[in-house]
């Protein structure tokens, strides 16, 4: 009853919608290939510029959120949404489609963009992240049972994350509005904190997700050229998986902190990269179906996780934007990628490529992970080198009682302190010494 009271379900329906069209890659690119004049590497690359789009958006807005109002932005990503991919989903004109994949694209960054700098800045970080992975795989799952019954048209998925979109708008009025030019938005702009370790994960997960979408990109041609699997049924799998998805996000949410985040990252992503091997070179429906289920029960814990240590290097969500577009960029360039690899190598060399290239970025992402000790750093704390942190009592910060990060072993609790800041003198209270007339006496000072 907890979770469902604290949960916060608008910001969850905003990141649902933002994160649906790298959710529905494999259906996008295989339909935009069967249902309109394009090769198999033009399909890859229409999808790869539509998250290219989704990544700048990112970029862009990474730092404006704040200032601009949460809710302005997410309307405004969710319009272009709406209008980008409504419009690619009612036209045949290969031109028309790719400007209006690439627009929604854009809707969609920005929608995820607020999302991810709102997750930043809530009590847990962790809880909202797998709340949300936990809607876009349903959603996601109830998309691939549906679409293989209603038709070929390369629209359909395009159609569900317009409407996906439309549906989310309501709950837009209840995000924060813009802040202006106050001081929490002149804030948001000063330097970043964890500037290596910021780094250090940005390139790393956009090499991640990189590796996570070349097989994702094509999951639909192994399944339907390689493994022998038809339409429908490749449907099915990618719906089962999909809910399998669903138990790996509950088992992280239930987890949470308890194993830290360098053990759920590292060895998580070691795993994956079985996996990957796994799907890439089955040649049987058992085979492709076994693969793809253990990925992607693995790949939203991982994600979580991921999207929860980029959130505690920056309380103001930077990071977490700015490492989230990051990934995008590593999507954006997944069906383009795993095209031209396993045109080059085969679907079984590519998943070997992939599968190596995820050991070695594990590697960095571990040490980002143990390096930050992974608890989020919350407005009004600091956490100095060492392990204990500090709470900052200045009556300007505005910081809620209990807004201090989770306590560890390693740490001991902190206690906020009110401090009665003293009343300031007015510049008439000083003079030099000496006898002073009645009528020039100083009175009280301002209250």
């Amino acid at each position: 009853m907890l979770a469902l009271r604290t949960t916060p379900w608008p910001l969850v329906a905003v990141f649902t919608a933002g994160y649906l069209p790298p959710y529905l890659l494999p259906t996008t690119v295989g339909r935009l290939d069967t249902g309109l004049p394009l090769s198999a590497t033009q399909a890859g690359a229409v999808g790869s510029a539509l998250l290219l789009s989704s990544a700048s958006a990112g970029f862009l807005l990474a730092s404006r959120v704040e200032r601009a109002g949460a809710r302005t932005l997410a309307r405004f990503g969710l319009a272009l949404a709406f209008l980008g991919y409504g419009a690619a989903s009612l036209t045949t004109a290969v031109p028309a489609v790719v400007a209006g994949a690439v627009l929604g694209g854009f809707g969609s960054g920005t929608a995820t963009t607020v999302a991810a700098t709102r997750i930043a800045a809530e009590r847990d970080p962790h809880r909202a992240s797998t709340a949300g992975l936990l809607s876009v795989s349903a959603l996601a799952g109830a998309v691939y049972l549906t679409v293989p019954h209603l038709g070929l048209s390369h629209g359909l998925p395009l159609a569900a994350i317009a409407l996906t979109a439309l549906a989310v708008w309501p709950l837009t009025g209840r995000l924060p509005a813009g802040t202006g030019t106050s001081p929490a938005a002149r804030t948001a702009s000063g330097p970043l904190p964890h500037r290596r370790s910021g780094l250090v994960l940005a390139v790393t997960v956009l090499c991640w997700s990189l590796a996570q979408n070349s097989l994702w990109g094509v999951s639909g041609r192994i399944g339907l050229t390689q493994a022998g699997l038809g339409d429908a049924t490749l449907g099915l799998v990618f719906a089962v998986a999909l809910g399998a998805g669903l138990m790996g996000v509950l088992a992280a949410g239930a987890l949470g902190p308890r194993l830290g985040r360098a053990m759920p990252v590292g060895a998580g992503t070691a795993l994956i990269a079985g996996c990957i091997v796994v799907s890439a070179s089955a040649t049987t429906p058992t085979a492709f179906a076994t693969g793809e289920i253990a990925w992607n029960t693995l790949y939203p814990v991982v994600l979580s996780y991921l999207i929860g240590l980029a959130a505690s290097l920056d309380a103001r969500g930077r990071w977490a934007v700015l490492v989230g577009s990051a990934s995008s960029l590593g999507t954006a360039a997944g069906p383009l990628a795993g095209s031209v690899l396993s045109a080059q190598a085969g679907y079984a060399g590519m998943g070997l490529v992939l599968a190596g290239g995820l050991l070695l970025v594990a590697v960095p992402m571990t040490a980002v992970a143990l390096h930050t000790g992974g608890r989020p750093l919350l407005p009004g704390t600091i956490r100095r080198r060492g392990g204990t942190p500090a709470a900052l009592v200045a009556a300007a910060t505005g910081t809620p009682s209990g807004a201090v990060p989770e306590v560890g072993a390693a740490e001991q609790p902190v206690v906020e302190i009110d401090v009665d800041a003293p009343a300031l003198a007015v510049r008439g209270a000083y003079d030099t010494a000496g006898p002073r007339q009645a009528a020039g006496a100083p009175g009280p000072g301002p209250g």
